[in-house]
């Protein structure tokens, strides 16, 4: 994001073009493997959500008593993640990490109540990794808090939409 940008954000004026180019720098830092600036995105205390689908089609609503792709409550979490990816102290980690590409489509700003904006927004990753090539499609919903020097994601809910998946699946999947 340019310094204009994140001056728009601090004034809590960010126009549509300020979000996504938010939203694009977010993905371009998990697509380049930059996890410092990629965790500069969340603030301290943001969950990180992906529910499950039930038997009947239904997404889990509570991440604390049921089933969960992914949970973290705060950015304590996520960085507890990226930390295991960088250290390669995780079993779940792939290596070599897998080469991705994120698209991100149907942006749509949902509600803005003073310096929070909540949005949602389709995407599609692909990724390769040993010569095969995989994708994850879904929504995200992201809540985004403006009030500050920078724009800050304090909550983000991502719905994998094709969730049989044949392996692990990490944050820079979705």
């Amino acid at each position: 994001m340019t310094t204009a940008t994140l001056e728009r954000a601090a004034d809590n004026a960010m126009t549509f073009e300020d979000i996504q180019a938010f939203l694009f720098a977010e993905a371009r830092a998990l697509d380049d493997r930059d996890w410092d600036t990629w965790l500069a995105f969340y603030h301290k205390d943001c969950p990180f959500w992906m529910p499950t689908w039930d038997d009947e089609d239904k997404l889990t609503e509570d991440p604390a008593n049921e089933m969960s792709l992914m949970y973290y409550p705060n950015k304590q979490g996520i960085e507890d993640r990226v930390f295991r990816i960088k250290t390669d102290r995780s079993s779940a980690t792939s290596l070599p990490e897998p080469r991705t590409n994120h698209y991100l489509s149907g942006i749509e700003v949902l509600s803005r109540d003073g310096s929070q904006i909540d949005l949602r927004f389709n995407w599609q990753t692909l990724s390769y990794r040993y010569g095969k090539t995989d994708q994850h499609w879904g929504t995200s919903f992201y809540s985004i808090d403006t009030s500050g020097p920078k724009p800050l994601i304090t909550d983000k809910k991502v719905v994998l939409k094709n969730d049989h998946i044949h392996h692990v699946i990490d944050v820079y999947h979705i």
